[in-house]
């Protein structure tokens, strides 16, 4: 359903298609621009995401009608830590931000961060300062906790989320910054889950051999399985350089994300695995994610 504009009403659509619309009649005609909105939630997001493994599973979920398991990383697997992966964010050719994501030892865990910032005429429009921290357990790839920090045009909220596994429970608390209105909410978590942004280095840690498909949930409050599959080997050229890589599709398959996009991810096809491009396609667009440099 569309308004005189011909922008979209639909609640789904209602946050993204305002930003739309406006870059359509600010930038150019018959360009719609997009704004960085939850770029890394999404594609982690189903994201986000992918992943997947060959060593036996330590831990299991029941969800779904047959266990998925995440698995532990294999005993000699050296985690990237140190490394800020740099991504410039596109549509349709345009460039619509930049987004970083690191990891770091942190005592017995390990800290993923990530940021999202939007850029040009989307700051403009449509100003996007996204935090993200999430930690997990270097021995299991168990998440343990999830921070985000959201600005995203007039909304601004900060949101965290602990994952209790001896309770079977994760537990949300939201806060909106503007309102001061706040949230608490807990749901059934029915074992070892990654989360959006996890779920890339998790899939990192995998073999990725052409053929291979894997499943394994995400927890972001609630849980959602997501398949991930190998599809080939392909070369794929991006600003940071030519990479040798194998390409992976992810998609959710079961909770409210089911149906609703589909992520592609290039890794480089070496022990480093390293994600060099991006693609998230969702209901109102695709995203790109181009790898710019690895700052060590």
């Amino acid at each position: 359903m569309r308004g005189r504009a011909g922008c979209p009403h639909r609640q789904a659509d209602r946050q993204t298609g305002v930003v739309v619309c406006r870059l359509l009649m600010a930038i150019a005609p018959g360009d719609r621009e997009r704004s960085l909105v939850r770029p890394l939630a999404l594609i982690v997001l189903i994201a986000t995401m992918l992943s997947a493994q060959q060593s036996p599973p330590t831990a299991t979920t029941t969800i779904g009608p047959a266990p998925v398991q995440i698995a532990s990383p294999r005993p000699n697997y050296t985690f990237p830590d140190g490394r800020s992966y740099v991504y410039s964010v596109e549509w349709h050719l345009i460039t619509a931000g930049t987004a970083v994501m690191k990891m770091d030892a942190a005592g017995n865990e390990r800290k993923v961060t990530a940021s999202a910032e939007s850029s040009g005429a989307v700051n403009v429009i449509f100003p996007v300062h996204d935090r993200f921290e999430s930690r997990f357990d270097p021995r299991t790839f168990c998440s343990l906790s999830i921070f985000k920090h959201s600005e995203e045009g007039s909304h601004k909220r900060e949101t965290s989320i602990h994952f209790d596994y001896g309770r079977k429970k994760s537990t949300l608390d939201e806060k909106n910054l503007k309102t001061g209105e706040t949230k608490h909410v807990e749901n059934d978590l029915a074992g070892c889950a990654t989360d959006v942004i996890t779920g890339f280095y998790y899939l990192q840690s995998l073999p990725l051999q052409p053929g291979s498909s894997y499943e394994f949930p995400i927890g972001d409050g609630k849980t959602t399985i997501v398949r991930a599959t190998v599809d080939k080997r392909e070369k794929i050229k991006v600003p940071a350089g030519t990479f040798p890589a194998v390409l992976v599709t992810a998609e959710a398959t079961s909770g409210s994300l089911r149906s609703k996009g589909k992520v592609w991810v290039w890794y480089s096809d070496d022990p480093s695995h390293t994600p060099v491009q991006m693609r998230a396609k969702l209901g109102w667009g695709t995203l790109l994610f181009r790898l710019q440099r690895v700052e060590k």
